[in-house]
Formats: C-alpha cells, structure tokens, sequence
C-alpha cells in the first residue's frame, strides 16, 4: 500500500502562538509585503471535474453532529439562497489555484455530499494507525471522490494532538484494471483529548495568549473545530491531492492553501486573535460563513498565491 500522508499545520497554537519558531509562523505573522510567500506549483495534478466527499464516520457522533459537517459540504456548494458571506464563496477562492495551474484553459472542481458510512463498533479498536485510516477511507467511493474519515472523541489516532489535528494524502485504488489513487482525509474530534490546540478559538488555548474563547456556532466544540480543520483539509487536498501541486516548503510538511494561514480567520488577526468575525445577535456565536437551512461556520482564510497574502471572508 502506498500512502502519501500530508500532516496539515493546524496545530497552529504551538506553531503560531507559542514558539513561533517555524518559518511559517514568522512569514505568517510578519506583514506580506515585508516578507512574501511564495507558492510553488510542482506541476502535478489538482482535483478537477465532479468530486463527491463521501464521509466516513468512526466512533459515536450524534445525528445532530453528523449534520453540522454534512450540511457544511452541502454548503460548499453555490447557492443564491444563502446569506452572504457564504461557505461557497469561500471555496471560490480555490479558483485562483486552478487559473494559475493553466491560465489559457483553467479547469473547475465542484464538490457535493456522497455517501455516509458509519462505523460506530469500533470495528479498528479505539487506536488507530495512518495506515487503519487508510483503510477506513477506503470504504468510500475510490473515483471522483474525497473520502473523509471523521474519528470520535474517545478514539486515539497516531500523531494526533501531538502533530496533527488531521491529515490529507492518496492512496493506491483496490479497484481492478489501472491502477488509480484515491484522495482521502482525517479529522479527528479533539473536544476531550485537545480542544485547546485543534478546536482554537472555540477553547481555550494550552499555550500563548489567553484571550476569552469564542461562542461556536453550531454550540458543539467539537464539532466546530472539526469543521475548521475539514475546511483546511479540503483545500489543500483539491490543490495539492498527491504531493506534487501547490505548496510552499518541504514536501513532508507543506505548507498548502489554508494550514498557510493559520490562525487567520478575519482581517486584525494577530497571536491570540482569531480577526474581526460576524457575531449571532441571538447566542454570540462567532462566525464568518453563511451555510444551508441557517448554519454558521467558522473557516479559515485562503492563502492567494497571486497576492501572497491570506484571504479572509470578513
């Protein structure tokens, strides 16, 4: 089995707020014009065409847990009934990636909800390898898809809350004829094992400033900052699927579309401020992205490689 797995750096609060040690948190928190980053397209493929995400849920969630991220992917997509700013126009942004892929003929990606598994006896046990998440990612569709493998609360996955909050990568197809990759994520529910570093700022962080957390929009921390992370995820997969499409630094930890930019989720933000964000009247939940039926969603900026600066909604 093959498997290109690609940490996202969304462990930003030891990266960002604490040792801001790294090279990417130093160019993150200095001005884009004083220090620019540059992307690098390494020419390889970006997903493109009708891409459905199917979701692959392992461990206890509850329906209404399973909605939240559900209904954020079904957001994804455009729609002229959604209050704006939307969860669709914040994945217009990927556009400016496949525009530099190929100016003269750019192509298109467009996401939708495929299927929904649910694993919730723990068929793997309740510690889980990268190799079991490939595994577990391979139940869903292996053509023109994403496969999401979202873990509960109670189950320990290898590097996470240590170096990951998620992961992206490919693996080989098990389908028969040419042999093919499929692209797959993991998320992990960090609401008990570590909310303080992957549900920021919906938790109060572990290290660096300690600014009040947010109300988060959808009243499930968890949850919440799953959805961030998915966010993050997806879009350095569609630009960055097998190790050789955009990304800046180390093939082994790059820096993709949105772990690019983290900690940045409104324009002002700074260590410790996740930016100036929409607040509901009603709860005081914070939020940056309309969705479908009413959802709110807190989602990180973009980094746009014809600026080299991050691209927030609000």
């Amino acid at each position: 089995m093959e498997v290109a797995h690609h940490k996202v750096l969304q462990l930003f609060l030891s990266l960002f707020l604490l040792t801001r040690l790294s090279s990417a948190a130093r160019q993150l928190t200095e001005s884009p014009v004083n220090s620019p980053m540059k992307f690098q397209y390494h020419k390889g493929p970006l997903l493109t065409g009708k891409i459905s995400v199917n979701l692959i849920w392992y461990g206890k969630f509850k329906p209404a847990q399973r909605a939240i991220v559900s209904d954020f992917i079904t957001s994804l997509s455009s729609s002229s009934k959604t209050a704006q700013p939307s969860v669709a126009s914040w994945w217009s942004a990927i556009g400016e990636y496949y525009h530099l892929a190929n100016s003269k003929k750019p192509s298109s990606l467009s996401l939708s909800l495929g299927k929904q598994v649910l694993d919730e006896n723990y068929s793997l046990g309740k510690s889980l390898t990268s190799e079991q998440i490939v595994h577990l990612a391979s139940k869903g569709e292996q053509s023109h898809a994403i496969d999401v493998v979202l873990t509960a609360a109670d189950v320990a996955v290898e590097g996470f809350c240590m170096s990951a909050c998620g992961s992206h990568g490919s693996s080989k197809s098990g389908g028969k004829g040419k042999a093919s990759k499929f692209a797959y994520i993991w998320v992990g529910n960090s609401e008990t094992q570590c909310p303080g570093q992957c549900a920021w700022p919906f938790h109060q962080p572990i290290y660096g400033p300690q600014g009040p957390p947010l109300v988060a929009p959808n009243n499930d921390v968890g949850l919440d900052g799953m959805v961030i992370n998915l966010a993050s995820l997806l879009a350095g997969t569609a630009t960055n699927p097998f190790g050789n499409g955009f990304f800046q630094g180390p093939k082994e930890a790059p820096l993709e579309a949105a772990s690019a930019c983290p900690g940045v989720y409104g324009k002002g933000a700074y260590p410790g401020y996740a930016g100036n964000l929409l607040v509901d009247s009603a709860f005081g939940a914070s939020y940056n992205a309309h969705g479908v039926d009413g959802r709110k969603y807190l989602l990180p900026a973009i980094f746009n490689p014809s600026t080299s600066s991050c691209s927030t909604l609000v």
